[in-house]
């Protein structure tokens, strides 16, 4: 069945009603459902929550540490064997996995300078590590994130890996980041994941992301860039500050929360001290907070951790 759709503020109409906070998406249902294109995307959407809640427990105030692996063979920087690295990783993850974190992401940022095209070294060696993260938390779920907006390697990653999401840049709307300019890839992204049959793997997407500028697109909400992310068939969105480790605006996701059916994480800038501002967000991806002296290269701190777990659990009692 082909449905077709006259306009863009048509295409987006479905979700433009309000919803109360505590219902995350549910009081928008019945609105979705008065049209035959808002019905396939309710049921669509519906079971996203679904997955969402299977994978991690909860539907709000998830915790998702950052794994930062050390630089890979072939990077600038790289100078560990893939043993080494490994072997960090899983430190890192054993430290996560026993202070209680509900998921991981592990990521390839000490990759400096990022590529627009990831090689295929560098999908080999996400793999290896993935898969050694994986068998030291085998309970726990795992994302990865392939620098830059290597999107289909992270998913064949995740795949290969068994691991459970990846986060993905450049879903909807181009824009300028430091490595250049990344056209929107959603339609791609999805039939890849398609074809090789890794319809599991969910994908959360960043909308307005960091280290980015988005004049392209300045005349777009960041909710309307959710939007567009959800009729893309997003499983979660995806909201940061402007850089690694800075604040993302509590009024963004407010937002975002009020115009989609899908979950609103937070990628950068969660801290021990601001964390009560986030706790509406179904996710909250933290890395820099994580590490020693609170920057994002550094190891992980035990202690930190800890801390931060014990003031959540108290929070969401």
């Amino acid at each position: 069945m082909i449905v077709f759709v006259s306009s863009v503020k048509l295409k987006y109409s479905f979700c433009l009603v309000n919803r109360t906070k505590s219902t995350f998406g549910q009081s928008h249902d019945p609105l979705l459902r008065t049209t035959q294109t808002g019905f396939i995307l309710w049921r669509l959407h519906r079971k996203g929550r679904m997955k969402f809640l299977e994978l991690f427990g909860r539907l709000k105030s998830v915790v998702i540490g950052m794994i930062h692996v050390k630089a890979l063979p072939g990077s600038p920087l790289g100078s560990l064997k893939m043993s080494e690295i490994s072997e960090a990783a899983c430190r890192e993850a054993a430290i996560y996995r026993d202070a209680g974190v509900d998921g991981l992401i592990v990521e390839n940022m000490h990759d400096v300078p990022y590529s627009l095209s990831a090689g295929p070294e560098v999908s080999a060696c996400m793999t290896a590590i993935c898969c050694s993260v994986r068998a030291a938390c085998p309970s726990l779920p795992i994302g990865a994130q392939i620098l830059t907006a290597a999107n289909q390697q992270a998913l064949a990653v995740a795949l290969a890996s068994g691991l459970d999401f990846i986060r993905a840049e450049a879903f909807v709307f181009a824009h300028v980041a430091d490595e250049g300019l990344l056209n929107a890839g959603a339609g791609e992204l999805l039939r890849y994941r398609k074809q090789i049959g890794a319809e599991h793997v969910q994908i959360f997407t960043d909308i307005k992301k960091k280290h980015s500028s988005h004049a392209l697109t300045s005349d777009v909400s960041v909710a309307e860039t959710a939007r567009a992310a959800e009729f893309f068939l997003s499983d979660g969105v995806i909201i940061t500050g402007a850089a690694t480790g800075l604040q993302a605006d509590p009024e963004e996701l407010r937002d975002v929360s009020q115009s989609v059916g899908i979950p609103v994480l937070i990628g950068s800038g969660v801290t021990y001290d601001n964390v009560e501002s986030y706790l509406d967000a179904n996710a909250m991806i933290v890395g820099s907070h994580f590490k020693l002296g609170g920057h994002w290269a550094n190891e992980v701190d035990p202690q930190q951790v800890k801390r931060f777990m014990g003031k959540i659990r108290k929070l969401r009692q």
